[in-house]
C-alpha cells in the first residue's frame, strides 16, 4: 500500500500538471486581479491517464457551504497563514457519492499556485495588483483525512470535514502543514484515491484516483487580511468569532460602551432579587432600603500599634531623636498639621 501511495502521489504532484505556469497566467505589473475563476481551471475535473478505475470512475463530489464560499469569493477570498499554522475559513467541506461502499479509499488535498505571479493589495481602489514574479515554490505536500484508509461506504455516510488542516508559511515547518507563499494566490484541489489490492498497483497508480476543484474555493494567502470586507464577513459568519460581533462597524457601537452581550448579563446581575451574602444562612431581599454609606470620617476607632505590643520581651528605650511636643498631640484627620519651628525642640 505504501509503494501504491507513492506512485499515486508521484502522478498527482507531476510537473505536467494542468496548474503548470505557462504564457497563458502572465499579466503585467500593476494589473488588476479578480480571483475569479481561470479559463483552465474546469480542465482539471478529468485526471490524466489512460482512464479512471472503474472504482472511481463514477465518484461525484458535493461541496457544502457553497454559497458561503461564492459570496467569499465574490469579494475575493483571503486565507491567513502564520508561522505555527491556521485553519481555513470557510472549512473545505465535502459530500462523496458513487464509491464501491465494499473498498479502500484515501482522501486527501493538496494546494497548486493559480499562477505565476505576487500580488499586493491597493486599499485606495480595493483591489489586488500584481507586483512581481512570484517567490520560489514552497515545498508541496498533501495533507491526507485523518480517517483514511476507509471504506467506501464510510466516507458516503458522513460530510467529510477537513477542519484538521493548516496553513502555514514556515519553510522549516515540521508538522505536517501545507507550506504556502503569503501574497500569492491558490486553488485547493481535492483527490479520491482508490487502495489497489493488487501487488502491481503502482502500474495503475495514473489511473487509480480522481481530482476535483471547485474556483470558489481559490484564495489569496495572506498574514493579516487586507479587505476589511473579507473581515467583517468571516467575523459575522464564523461560529467561532462570537466575541468580535459585537464591534462590527456596522453596529453602530458608541464608543466606549460595552458589548450587548455584556451589558445583557450585566443588568441581570443587578435587578436579581436575591443576593447571597458572605456568611448568612439565607438571603437578603435586594430591593429593600439600605443605610447609606457615611460621607465623611470620625475619629479614628482603633488604638495605634506601638513596637512594644507587637513584640513580647521589647524593652522601652528613650528615641535617639525626640519629635518636638508639638506632634504628640498632632491628630490625623485633623484639617492641617500644626506649624513646625525646626529651630525649637
Amino acid at each position: 500500500m505504501a509503494a501504491f501511495l507513492t506512485a499515486s502521489l508521484s502522478v498527482l504532484t507531476s510537473d505536467g500538471g494542468p496548474f503548470a505556469s505557462g504564457p497563458e497566467w502572465g499579466s503585467p505589473v500593476g494589473a488588476p486581479c479578480l480571483l475569479g475563476p481561470p479559463p483552465a481551471c474546469g480542465r482539471f475535473s478529468v485526471p490524466a491517464g489512460e482512464g479512471p478505475n472503474q472504482h472511481v470512475s463514477n465518484v461525484s463530489v458535493q461541496l457544502e457551504m457553497r454559497s458561503l464560499w461564492e459570496e467569499f469569493n465574490s469579494l475575493g477570498t483571503e486565507m491567513i497563514v502564520t508561522k505555527a499554522g491556521r485553519r481555513m475559513f470557510p472549512t473545505f467541506q465535502v459530500k462523496l457519492s458513487g464509491l464501491d461502499p465494499l473498498a479502500d479509499y484515501v482522501l486527501l488535498m493538496d494546494f497548486v499556485p493559480l499562477d505565476d505571479r505576487r500580488y499586493r493589495y491597493a486599499f485606495h481602489s480595493s483591489s489586488w495588483l500584481v507586483a512581481g514574479r512570484a517567490d520560489p515554490a514552497a515545498p508541496g505536500r498533501v495533507h491526507f483525512h485523518p480517517d483514511s484508509p476507509a471504506k467506501g461506504g464510510q466516507w458516503m455516510r458522513q460530510i467529510v470535514s477537513f477542519d484538521k488542516l493548516k496553513l502555514t508559511n514556515n519553510l522549516l515547518d515540521n508538522n505536517g502543514h501545507i507550506i504556502l507563499n503569503s501574497m500569492h494566490r491558490y486553488q485547493p484541489r481535492f483527490h479520491v484515491v482508490y487502495v489497489d489490492p493488487r501487488r502491481d498497483s503502482e502500474r495503475f497508480a495514473h489511473e487509480n484516483f480522481k481530482s476535483f476543484t471547485f474556483a470558489e474555493t481559490q484564495f489569496m494567502a495572506v498574514t493579516a487580511y487586507q479587505n476589511h470586507r473579507i473581515t467583517q464577513l468571516k467575523i459575522a459568519s464564523n461560529p467561532f468569532a462570537k466575541g468580535f460581533r459585537d464591534w462590527l462597524p456596522g453596529r453602530h457601537c458608541v464608543k466606549g460602551q460595552l458589548p450587548t452581550t455584556l451589558l445583557r448579563e450585566a443588568a441581570q446581575l443587578h435587578n436579581s432579587p436575591l443576593v447571597p451574602l458572605v456568611g448568612a444562612r439565607g438571603f437578603q431581599d435586594s430591593s429593600a432600603p439600605r443605610d447609606p454609606l457615611p460621607t465623611e470620617l470620625g475619629p479614628p476607632l482603633y488604638k495605634p500599634l506601638s513596637y512594644h505590643s507587637v513584640y513580647v520581651r521589647a524593652k522601652p528605650r528613650v528615641a535617639p531623636y525626640p519629635l518636638p511636643a508639638s506632634l504628640h498631640s498632632f491628630n490625623i484627620y485633623g484639617a492641617s498639621p500644626p506649624a513646625l519651628n525646626y529651630g525649637q525642640q
